[in-house]
């Protein structure tokens, strides 16, 4: 009996021992990436390209706007000497303009961030290589992104940002 304490005390004993080994062996770091994406090279232009993007489908709804006022306009001054089936007619002019204008906002949208992700996706890429590369150099386990806000307690001395922008040949 006193042989099978011994052996579970010894395997407790280890199992602990080992479990402090492990946690002991564990590196953590932080790294802001939304301070990261804005030092990156590329981001300024995929930026402008994006704001451009979005410019032109805002004119280009701009424009459905003004036609669909426009004919509301004109339907609501002759409204009044129009028969009812042209009355009827311009009504659903009007509501089929309303669900053409529906419909490309939808798509505009999905269009906008096709291209964000199209234009960003590579930048973002390049950074989690570097901060992976800075974490697998430097020893890190674990590497958190404190722009998340997900981090309630982290040592200055661990934050691998600079390493990363140097990874990166960022100077700023």
């Amino acid at each position: 009996m006193r042989k099978i304490l011994g052996i579970i005390g010894i395997v407790v004993a280890t199992s602990l021992l080992s479990g402090v080994y492990a946690q002991t062996k564990s590196k953590y770091a932080h790294v802001n990436s939304a301070d990261l994406m804005k030092v990156m090279p590329g981001v300024d232009s995929a930026q402008k390209v994006i704001q451009d993007y979005a410019k032109q489908l805002e004119d280009e709804a701009k424009t459905m706007y003004a036609e669909y006022e426009k004919k509301i306009a004109d339907f609501q001054e002759k409204q009044p000497t129009m028969s009812l089936s042209l009355q009827e007619t311009k009504k659903k002019e009007l509501m089929d303009l309303e669900n053409r204008i529906r419909s490309f906002e939808e798509q505009a949208q999905s269009e906008l961030q096709a291209k964000q992700e199209e234009l960003l996706k590579p930048l973002i890429d390049k950074a989690k290589e570097a901060i992976a590369a800075v974490a697998k150099e430097n020893g890190y386990s674990y590497v958190f992104d404190s722009s998340l806000g997900v981090l309630l307690y982290s040592d200055p001395a661990d934050d691998i940002l600079e390493l990363v922008k140097k990874k990166l040949g960022i100077t700023k």
